[in-house]
């Protein structure tokens, strides 16, 4: 089970209003069934007690869509606990995602190349809500102890990438600032205001830098890559803070090499 403080800085993919959901009854049952699997973005299982007190609906309810969802794929039930958890199915599709990912692809051959280079923890990052979600990552074995067991998404606010694609993408920035900002470790930003300096400074040194904001004496550097002058995603290290910080000099140029070697290859 997630403890409390992990729903207070770790999100699922943002839910859209209901405007954006539509309002009869099929399309009402749609929603609650997505917001079931969204209920395992931070635990691995789940009860039917579980899903249903999440999302303030009947045990009777919980469990028929449980069942529907079981029934396709999207979770299965674990036979001696009775628990859920998602299902192969999902996996399935999320890799058929990943590979469909145009950015991603291109991006793949050089963010192994920068791993090679560095020895560092390298990851390949999107902006999606207020979040920043790292569609790919090549893992050093640092990198395997620290995040192997971690998920994808972040708050935009505790991560180097999150706050270099905000500061060349105003609605994702804005979008944080309508989220807030959760606190995760030491050093992450609390403020609008604190937000807003910290963008500056990424536009004045056209890099991020993170320590101790997403984890406790751990550091990263992100590069955005850009579209026109939007950025739509970036590029990253990551390692324990005594491995990033005396080559921070040395990393940038390489990942500033690399943003433009994706922006062109992806492009195509």
């Amino acid at each position: 089970m997630s403890s409390a403080g992990d729903t207070a800085w770790c999100t699922s993919t943002p839910k859209r209003t209901a405007a954006d959901a539509g309002h009869g009854s099929g399309l009402r049952s749609v929603g609650t069934a997505l917001d079931v699997l969204e209920c395992f973005a931070l635990d691995g299982s789940l009860g039917v007690s579980d899903i249903a007190r999440r999302l303030g609906v009947a045990k009777s309810t919980a469990h028929r869509l449980l069942q529907t969802l079981a029934s396709r794929g999207f979770v299965e039930q674990d036979v001696t606990s009775g628990q859920y958890r998602l299902g192969i199915h999902l996996y399935e599709l999320g890799q058929l995602a990943q590979a469909r990912h145009a950015l991603r692809y291109a991006a793949l051959p050089v963010i192994r190349h920068v791993a090679a280079q560095t020895g560092l923890t390298v990851n390949f990052a999107v902006p999606d809500g207020a979040d920043t979600v790292f569609v790919e990552r090549i893992e050093n074995r640092d990198g395997v102890r620290i995040l192997g067991h971690m998920g994808r998404r972040y708050p935009a606010h505790v991560t180097s990438s999150g706050k270099v694609i905000a500061a060349y993408n105003a609605e994702f920035a804005e979008a944080r600032r309508r989220a807030g900002f959760p606190p995760r470790a030491s050093h992450t930003v609390r403020s609008v205001a604190d937000w807003d300096r910290e963008l500056e400074r990424v536009r004045r040194r056209g890099w991020a830098h993170s320590h101790s904001e997403s984890f406790e004496d751990s550091s990263s550097v992100a590069v955005a890559v850009l579209r026109g002058r939007v950025a739509v995603a970036s590029v990253s290290v990551f390692g324990p803070t005594d491995d990033i910080e005396p080559r921070v000099e040395q990393l940038v140029p390489l990942l500033v090499a690399a943003s433009h070697r994706i922006a062109r290859a992806g492009s195509g």
